[in-house]
């Protein structure tokens, strides 16, 4: 732990620590959402401090019900919101800083990641509520990134805290997103003024498509508890982490320069498909999971633990909202920011 890093309290909480499972608490019985408000203000204290503890936490036993008790509940727990920038994926905006978690089809699974870890600034706090449980599957899986951290083989671990990662991104209508989308903007020099701003390289492509390249740091250190993580999404978004038949698809279609996302070592060397397996294997390692009740809330320390979904059936209706923002120039990145790789 680092010398200005806080320790984490004892909780009164009744926590169940299980292998396989995020934390839990059950609430006693609390038939209103106001009963439900002062009993998460009592307890303000001892949940935030068993989500440093554990990386997250789900509170079972809440009357949620629909986006405004979710909202109410995110008042007490996260009042400080974090805006949704650089958009990667679909969302539903149901006011209020609450989102769908995610649009993306019901049978394709969500990597485990950590939100917007590609950005300057981002979420310290996300925070999942259940408001209709899937007939199967869907669970909102996560991960503990500093347990990643201490199991990646070492060579790995070396070279990203050397070099970083790079992100590039091919935006367009055909794929992924186009880039009015994910900067809410239709001026390419609103575009240009951000990409600047926030250490993003960018180049102008045929009918106005738009490129961009940003090499951020692999492992930060936790502003409070001082703990290393593993903090990126190379694995998350890299070409051999994709299904081989889309794999396939997408080179033929865009080219080899040309997928929507794809990630590289910060020195612009790619990793092999041997070694993003092994990124890879020590997520499914640490991936825990339970499985959605209506009225579930679940915090989750965006940078001590990542996040991803299961594939599901029937309706399902998870909300999420951001909250408590960090920079990046306060976890003590290993790599600094860079618009290119590193060294060009």
């Amino acid at each position: 732990m680092s010398p200005t890093a806080q320790a984490v309290p004892a909780t009164d909480l009744d926590v169940q620590r299980e292998a396989g499972r995020p934390a839990v608490t059950v609430t006693p019985y609390l038939p209103t959402m106001d009963a439900a408000v002062e009993w998460l203000t009592a307890h303000h204290a001892a949940l935030r401090a068993e989500l440093l503890r554990s990386g997250n936490l789900l509170i079972r036993g809440l009357p949620v019900a629909d986006t405004a008790d979710f909202a109410r509940a995110r008042g007490v727990l996260m009042p400080t919101r974090t805006g949704y920038r650089e958009k990667a994926t679909p969302r539903t905006d149901f006011g209020e800083g609450v989102f769908s978690s995610t649009d993306l089809p019901a049978v394709q699974p969500i990597r485990l990641h950590n939100e917007n870890s590609y950005t300057l600034d981002f979420p310290g706090t996300l925070m999942f509520g259940c408001l209709v449980a899937p007939e199967t599957g869907g669970a909102t899986t996560v991960g503990d990134t500093r347990e990643a951290l201490r199991r990646m083989p070492a060579d790995l671990r070396d070279r990203f805290a050397t070099h970083g990662w790079l992100l590039v991104r091919n935006f367009s209508e055909l794929a992924g997103l186009p880039w009015q989308t994910s900067f809410a903007t239709e001026d390419p020099a609103e575009v240009e003024r951000y990409c600047a701003e926030h250490v993003i390289g960018h180049e102008w492509l045929a009918e106005g498509e738009l490129r961009t390249r940003q090499r951020r740091s692999a492992i930060v250190t936790h502003p409070v508890t001082g703990e290393q993580s593993w903090f990126n999404h190379f694995a998350f978004w890299n070409r051999w982490s994709l299904d081989a038949d889309v794999r396939d698809v997408l080179l033929e279609t865009y080219g080899e320069d040309g997928l929507p996302f794809d990630t590289y070592l910060g020195d612009g060397s790619p990793l092999t498909r041997d070694e993003v397996d092994t990124i890879n294997q020590v997520y499914t390692e640490v991936t825990v999971r339970e499985t959605w009740q209506v009225g579930d809330v679940m915090l989750v320390d965006n940078i001590a633990c990542a996040h991803g979904r299961e594939a599901f059936t029937g309706a399902r209706k998870i909300v999420v909202a951001m909250g408590d923002e960090v920079a990046l120039a306060d976890c003590q990145p290993q790599t600094a920011p860079s618009a290119t790789a590193h060294g060009k």
